[in-house]
């Protein structure tokens, strides 16, 4: 059976870690060349040595997906490694500042939504000149090539959660671009589809210490879950548990296969029943 991802040119961001690098690792298994970033370079290097391990052609390149000018290296180092052509988008980097809308600092609030809305924005902004005349080309020789973008939200976007605002602000507008770029990129034959994910066990999800940090442009910035609030996730889970990275990462892979070729601009929940 041919491999669902065979040849095509998959950019995934946040792919040292959780979700992206079992997104990163389950492409290669299926035959993608890899195009991954993530701010910290010792674990992208590593989640990028164990895909190549399983066969697959890989570059990468650090740095704040934030960043002016990033987008346009990230896409260049695609372009540059792999040629014109770009097949899947993985938006998925991302952290969590949490704290309540009182006491929600500008800063907070404005660096979810650069990092969540801003940066995937501007990822396929650059990366649409090759998407665009590629698929235009396609279409007027009558072929039909399939590409994807998928976005990574959360049920904080969907629905909402305490605590978050800055964050389910940003996760929600996600979901806004995602339908509207299935609006206009669907007649280039182009998916774009949201996965809203519950508890998945990442360290964004882990139990809140006073060492569960994020270290960005200098400054630590708390993560995690109080343990009473996980405790309560876990009754709140028709299946009684979080799900793991690699169940997380075969519904991205769903989105980014064949499989999904006639699904655009939805959001599928990934929750356990939650």
């Amino acid at each position: 059976m041919e491999k669902m991802l065979k040849d095509r040119v998959c950019l995934i961001t946040g792919a040292g870690r959780g979700i992206g690098k079992a997104t990163a690792l389950l492409f290669a298994k299926e035959g993608a060349k890899l195009v991954l970033s993530d701010l910290d370079e010792e674990p992208l290097t590593q989640a990028a040595n164990e895909a190549k391990q399983l066969g697959a052609d890989v570059v990468y390149i650090t740095g704040d997906v934030t960043a002016d000018g990033f987008a346009e290296a990230f896409v260049k180092k695609a372009v540059d490694n792999f040629g014109p052509d770009i097949h899947v988008i993985v938006n998925n980097a991302g952290y969590t500042w949490d704290g309540v809308v009182h006491k929600m600092t500008d800063e907070q609030w404005e660096a979810m939504l650069k990092v969540h809305c801003t940066a995937p924005f501007r990822i396929v902004r650059a990366a649409a000149p090759y998407i665009r005349e590629n698929a235009k080309k396609e279409k007027a020789a009558g072929q039909v090539v399939m590409r994807k973008i998928i976005n990574v939200s959360s049920i904080a976007g969907t629905d909402g959660n305490a605590g978050q605002a800055n964050y389910s602000t940003a996760k929600a507008g996600v979901l806004g671009f995602t339908k509207t770029l299935a609006k206009e990129w669907g007649p280039l034959n182009v998916n774009v589809n949201a996965v809203a994910f519950g508890w998945i066990e990442t360290r964004l999800t882990q139990e809140k210490t006073d060492e569960t940090v994020i270290e960005k442009n200098g400054k630590k910035i708390p993560i995690g879950v109080p343990k009473e609030f996980l405790n309560i996730f876990r009754h709140m889970i028709p299946l009684g548990r979080p799900g793991s990275p690699d169940e997380a990462a075969r519904v991205i892979l769903f989105l980014a296969s064949p499989l999904s070729d006639y699904v655009s601009g939805q959001v599928i929940k990934v929750t356990g029943g939650w």
